[in-house]
C-alpha cells in the first residue's frame, strides 16, 4: 500500500491505553482512504468531537500530495458480546455495552479532487486552491465538527452496507464530508491560514493558555475582554490566532464543550437537566435547552430517554 495511505492516526485524539476493539479500512483507487477505529472510551476521558485537516504539499514529489481529514467522535454504544440476546446493536440495554470513541479518517487523492476544482482565475477561494493544490504550504488545522458532518460521520460508522455497495456508500459519504469541511474552511477570513504573529512562541502559549481558561471555566461565563485581559494578549490577536490554531472562534468552541460537558453531565452522570443547567451558569432552563438543541440537535430531556 503506498506510505500516504498508511493508517496512522494523531495519539492525541485518544488516550494510547484506550483499548480498540474494531477497525476497518477502505481503499478506492484513485479517490479516497477511508479508515475507523473505535476504541472504549476511558472513564477519565472528555467528550471533545472535532475534525483536523491536513493539506500536504510537495513541489518535488506531487505524487505524496493529499488532503486528509481526521474526525474523533464519541457518544456511540455498542456491545461487545458476542451473539447477544439482550441488547440491540447500538443500544446501551446490556451488560455487555460501552461507550465508544470512533477516530476516522479519510485521504483524497489529487486525481480525484482535480475534477472539482475551477480553473478560472476569478474562483480564489481556500477551497478551489486546495482543490487544485496551488495552495504550496503544508498546514494542519483543528475545527469543530457541524450536525450536517455529524450525521454523515455516525452513517459511515454503523453503517450495513458491505463489498461493492460498501464502496459505493463509503465513497459518496466522504464526499459529503469533503463539502463541509470545505465550506467550513472557505466560510474562514483567507488571511487567516498563515498569521505571521502566531511565529512568535510567547503568542502561540498565550493563546494555548486561553483555551485553557475556558475548559477550566467551562461553568462560569467569561468575556473576550476578559480572556484577553487574563492572558495579556490584544482581543483582536487574540481571536484571530485562536481561529487560526483551532479552526474555530473562540465562542463556538466555549458552547461547543459547554454542550459536550453538558451532554457527559447528563448522559453518564444522571444529572437533571435543572441541575446541568445551574453548573453551566444559564438564567434559565429554557436558554439552556435551546444552545444543546442547537450543538446536538436534539432536547436535554431527549438525551435523558436514550
Amino acid at each position: 500500500m503506498n506510505e500516504q495511505f498508511q493508517d496512522t492516526f494523531p495519539i492525541d485524539f485518544v488516550n494510547t491505553d484506550s483499548e480498540l476493539v474494531y477497525e476497518t479500512t477502505t481503499h478506492i483507487p484513485g479517490a479516497v482512504h477511508y479508515a475507523l477505529k473505535r476504541f472504549v472510551k476511558p472513564d477519565d476521558f472528555v467528550p471533545n468531537d472535532a475534525g483536523v485537516i491536513n493539506y500536504k504539499y510537495q513541489q518535488q514529489n506531487k505524487n505524496e500530495n493529499n488532503l486528509e481529514l481526521l474526525f474523533c467522535t464519541t457518544g456511540n454504544m455498542y456491545c461487545n458480546q458476542m451473539n447477544c440476546d439482550t441488547c440491540i446493536h447500538g443500544m446501551n440495554n446490556c451488560r455487555g455495552s460501552f461507550e465508544s470513541v470512533d477516530v476516522l479518517r479519510f485521504v483524497f487523492t489529487p486525481s480525484l479532487l482535480s475534477q472539482y476544482s475551477i480553473s478560472r482565475s476569478s474562483d480564489n477561494t481556500i477551497s478551489n486552491s486546495l482543490l487544485n493544490f496551488t495552495y504550496t504550504e503544508n498546514f494542519s488545522r483543528s475545527f469543530s465538527m457541524c450536525g450536517r458532518t455529524r450525521i454523515v460521520l455516525n452513517g459511515l460508522i454503523n453503517h450495513s452496507f458491505t463489498d461493492s455497495l460498501e464502496n459505493i456508500f463509503v465513497n459518496a459519504q466522504s464526499q459529503m464530508v469533503l463539502l463541509y469541511s470545505l465550506n467550513c474552511m472557505d466560510e474562514k477570513e483567507p488571511d487567516v491560514i498563515s498569521c505571521k504573529f502566531l511565529a512568535n512562541e510567547a503568542d502561540q502559549e498565550k493563546i494555548l493558555k486561553a483555551r485553557q481558561i475556558l475548559l477550566d471555566q467551562i461553568g462560569e461565563p467569561i468575556t473576550i475582554k476578559s480572556l484577553s485581559r487574563k492572558v495579556g494578549m490584544n482581543e483582536c490577536y487574540l481571536k484571530k490566532g485562536f481561529r487560526e490554531l483551532f479552526g474555530t472562534t473562540i465562542f463556538e468552541f466555549y458552547q461547543s464543550q459547554r454542550m459536550e460537558h453538558a451532554k457527559y453531565l447528563l448522559y453518564e452522570k444522571g444529572l437533571t437537566v435543572t441541575e446541568v443547567s445551574v453548573l453551566l451558569g444559564y438564567s434559565s432552563i429554557s436558554h439552556f435547552s435551546t444552545a444543546f438543541k442547537k450543538h446536538t440537535g436534539i432536547k436535554p430531556c431527549e438525551l435523558l430517554l436514550r
